[in-house]
């Protein structure tokens, strides 16, 4: 059983950047491919970003592309998602999630390919 427990989120300005972790523990780290998701309120739940296992493999949704940074540090059993260049379309609630995967190059955006789930933590994005 895998538990994942998030942070970094917050209140920033259009154009700002806010840094979000999420630390795994209860599993081993690396057999896991992670990815980050965000529901905004009275909206669907969205992927975002995805890493493989061993962090040289990562997805983006459009929407995201160009502006935010997946990554993993496996000796820290975290994953981080840099979000740069925000736009109050990215206010939403952001959860990692993770899934049992040791593949180099697929990724899923399927919400319901992820077993494991953190709390969530709220990013709002003024304009």
């Amino acid at each position: 059983q895998v538990q994942l427990v998030e942070s970094g989120g917050g209140l920033v300005q259009a154009g700002g950047s806010l840094r979000l972790s999420c630390v795994a523990s209860g599993g081993i780290f690396s057999r896991y491919a992670m990815g980050w998701f965000r529901q905004a309120p009275g909206k669907e739940r969205e992927f975002v970003a995805a890493i493989n296992w061993s962090g040289g493999s990562t997805y983006y949704a459009d929407s995201v592309k160009g502006r935010f940074t997946i990554s993993r540090d496996n000796a820290k059993n975290s994953v981080y998602l840099q979000m740069n260049s925000l736009k109050p379309e990215d206010t939403a609630d952001y959860y990692c999630a993770a899934r049992l995967s040791r593949a180099t190059y697929y990724h899923t955006t399927d919400a319901s390919d992820y077993a494991y789930w953190g709390q969530g933590t709220q990013v709002t994005v003024a304009s």
